[in-house]
């Protein structure tokens, strides 16, 4: 079996021409991965653009097998500054209104950055595809201020809220070496079963008073 450093130096054409080789989703990798703890390097054309559509698709296809809102590239084990969200938005009219969760269409992310627009924070319970199981209250900017290219080398500079931007800041933040749980109230920690049985209130105000902490201002 290749290391670690024998994988890390391997050509990414490469790399991802034998991802896309196997049938199916691709894997998702876990949280103790190092390809998820490093920054991810700009993409500046190093898949060429057909070997970059078959890419996206496949992350597209990943997302949606797991299934979850966004992914990005150094979850397949993929080292680039690339991600791809979507998001149909299947809740309640209750949890629509108090987590800004509207749906939003198939994007791809190329080397995005985000910064966040005035002081508000949003305050949710969030999950990860590679901390599967696992639920904790994360408070995020409630508004964001996203640049980046999209997958044919398109300007995007757009303002999200609510949920997307939640989404948005999430998938950054992998590209950064950054898992949710470094943001996270760490007493909120809830496998899903306890969500599923407890906390499926649209807000953490109970978990927080069950649990033991504070949610920020």
């Amino acid at each position: 079996m290749a290391s670690e450093r024998d994988l890390a130096s391997r050509p990414l054409n490469d790399l991802v021409e034998e991802l896309l080789d196997r049938e199916g989703p691709l894997p998702i990798v876990a949280a103790g991965n190092p390809v998820l703890r490093r920054p991810a390097d700009p993409f500046d054309g190093q898949l060429d653009p057909g070997l970059l559509s078959r890419f996206v698709a496949a992350l597209r296809a990943t997302m949606h097998a797991a299934p979850g809102v966004g992914l990005a590239a150094p979850q397949v084990g993929v080292p680039l500054r690339l991600a791809v969200i979507e998001d149909p938005a299947p809740v309640s009219e209750e949890v629509r209104v108090v987590r800004g969760r509207v749906p939003q269409p198939f994007r791809v992310l190329v080397n995005p950055v985000y910064e966040g627009v005035g002081a508000s924070r949003a305050v949710f319970f969030e999950g990860c595809l590679s901390v599967p199981g696992w639920q904790a209250v994360v408070a995020r900017h409630a508004e964001v201020r996203l640049t980046a290219l999209d997958e044919v080398g398109r300007t995007v500079d757009e303002v999200f809220t609510g949920w997307p931007a939640r989404i948005v800041q999430h998938e950054t933040d992998h590209l950064d070496g950054v898992l949710y749980l470094d943001r996270a109230e760490v007493r909120s920690l809830s496998s899903n079963q306890a969500m599923a049985e407890r906390w499926t209130q649209p807000t953490p105000a109970e978990a927080a008073a069950a649990l033991g902490f504070t949610l920020p201002d």
